[in-house]
């Protein structure tokens, strides 16, 4: 059983994957309250699939871009379960888990994370082999700068807002979000992007994994 803990930001998901479907999956909002639901959250996963931690065979974990505050801690409860139990742990960055999500369209695909300030970090994927290929770097910008460098039809996804969803809707560019379904950063597609690791034997080490934040140097953490 594989554990999949993502609290790249406000909303928080986690799943429990057996290698052939998800049992667990539980996605949900918090008011960065990500050190005291978190632990119990897993206990009652585990308590719900009726296995112990010694039961997992590995664990993983969004590695971001994401919140300063929700990436330490998803960070540090996947390590310590990883090296308590000796488990492979698996990192994945959390726009990949947005794009998996996805299906398949026949062109770009802009992922978001809130990034705080009326900024949002944004990473583009073009479809490939039938899955989402990230296409150049994660980058933090505004929603207009989004907008205005649409020049192709263009799906987003991800953690729209308000001015987000407004901008995209006004503009006369051919760009679209995708339904609110397609766009919620699920742990179900974190477990499975890393199963498919796990399985081909591609797993990090506890030791060294670091996570992708938000913020660039000398700039305040989220």
């Amino acid at each position: 059983m594989l554990l999949a803990i993502d609290t790249s930001s406000q909303v928080m998901s986690l799943a429990l994957h057996d290698g052939r479907q998800i049992v667990y999956e539980a996605t949900w909002r918090t008011r960065n309250n990500h050190t005291t639901e978190l632990t119990p959250t897993i206990e009652t996963a585990l308590e719900q699939a009726a296995i112990k931690a010694s039961g997992l065979a590995a664990v993983a974990v969004a590695q971001g871009p994401g919140s300063f505050t929700g990436l330490r801690i998803g960070l540090g409860v996947a390590k310590g379960l990883a090296e308590a139990q000796q488990l492979p742990l698996i990192a994945i960055p959390s726009l990949d888990i947005v794009a998996a999500a996805v299906p398949a369209f026949n062109g770009p695909l802009v992922a978001v994370l809130q990034a705080g300030r009326g900024r949002v970090c944004a990473q583009r994927y073009r479809w490939a082999r039938d899955v989402w290929v990230a296409d150049g770097d994660a980058s933090i910008t505004t929603w207009l700068a989004l907008v205005e460098s649409v020049e192709q039809e263009t799906i987003f996804a991800g953690e729209i807002d308000e001015a987000g969803y407004g901008l995209l809707n006004e503009t006369g560019r051919p760009a679209r979000c995708v339904p609110g379904a397609f766009s919620l950063r699920r742990a179900g597609f974190l477990a499975e992007l890393a199963w498919a690791r796990f399985a081909a034997g591609d797993m990090d080490d506890p030791a060294t994994v670091t996570p992708i934040y938000l913020n660039q140097p000398g700039e305040p953490r989220s």
